[in-house]
C-alpha cells in the first residue's frame, strides 16, 4: 500500500489526477468511479485537463434504490454534473435505482463487472471504514448487493438532501469482492473526521468490522491523504 500525504484536498486531486493519467497512458479502458464530496477535486483536475476518454469504459460504484436516474439527488445525476458533462466516455455504466427487479439488476451489474474487469478503481472511505456502501461486517467475498445503510452514512449523507428523513435506506453497492478484482485502486481520504477510519485501514487488523481493511490484501493500492485524515497514523 503505497501512502501520499498532501497539504489539502486540492493537491490530493492533483496527485490523483497524475494516477489516472498514468493508467490512461499504460492502456486502462476501464474506470472505477466514486461519489461523494471526496473526488470532487479529481474529477474538478480530470474536466480541466486534456485527458481523452471517449474509448473508456466508467463503472460506478453504487447508487441508491429507489431513486430515478434523473433525480438530482442520484448518482447518475451527481457523475452527470460533475464528470460526464464535460468527458466523454464511450459508456457508463451505473446501477439503476429504479430497477423493477431488484435481483435482476444485481445480476446484470455482476455481469457488466465481469465484461469489463476494472483498471483503475476510485474509492473513498466512511467514517465507519466502509468502502463503496459496504458498511462494517459485510463479507470481503460480496459481489453486488442491496445494502442496507447505517445510521451513521445516513446521517453523512444527509447533507445532501432535505434532512437525514429524505435519505433514502437502501442502496446498490459493488461488494468487497467485486472491488478487489479492480486491477489497480486508488483511495482518497480530507479531514479529520475520517483519521480514525483511515488508521484503522492503513495499520489496524484486517477485519470487516473496517470494510477498508480488506484493501491491505490488495497488490496494488494508492492511498491519498491530506495531513488531517493521516493525523492518527503511526510513524
Amino acid at each position: 500500500m503505497k501512502i501520499i500525504i498532501v497539504k489539502d484536498s486540492q493537491q490530493g486531486g492533483k496527485a490523483a489526477f497524475n494516477i489516472f493519467a498514468a493508467a490512461l497512458k499504460k492502456g486502462a479502458r476501464v474506470f472505477g468511479l466514486a461519489t461523494g464530496s471526496t473526488p470532487l477535486t479529481t474529477y474538478q483536475e480530470l474536466v480541466n485537463s486534456d485527458l481523452d476518454f471517449a474509448q473508456a469504459i466508467s463503472i460506478n460504484l453504487d447508487e441508491y434504490v429507489g431513486l430515478k436516474a434523473d433525480d438530482p439527488r442520484s448518482y447518475h445525476a451527481y457523475m452527470q454534473k460533475k464528470l460526464f458533462n464535460f468527458k466523454k466516455f464511450k459508456h457508463s455504466f451505473l446501477p439503476q435505482g429504479d430497477a423493477a427487479d431488484e435481483q435482476v439488476e444485481i445480476e446484470r451489474y455482476n455481469q457488466v463487472l465481469t465484461a469489463h474487469p476494472i483498471d483503475l478503481q476510485l474509492l473513498g472511505i466512511g467514517q465507519n471504514g466502509h468502502i463503496g456502501f459496504n458498511e462494517p461486517g459485510s463479507s470481503f467475498a460480496e459481489k453486488t448487493r442491496k445494502v442496507a445503510l447505517t445510521n451513521s452514512t445516513i446521517e453523512a449523507n444527509s447533507r445532501f438532501f432535505e434532512n437525514a428523513a429524505e435519505v433514502p435506506r437502501f442502496a446498490y453497492s459493488m461488494g468487497i469482492g467485486s472491488i478487489l478484482q479492480a486491477k489497480q485502486i486508488l483511495l482518497e481520504a480530507f479531514g479529520t473526521n475520517k483519521a480514525v477510519a483511515v488508521a484503522k485501514m492503513i495499520q489496524g487488523p484486517v477485519t470487516t468490522a473496517c470494510p477498508a481493511s480488506a484493501l491491505q490484501e490488495h497488490p496494488n493500492v494508492t492511498v491519498i491523504l491530506d495531513q488531517a485524515a493521516a493525523a492518527d497514523l503511526k510513524n
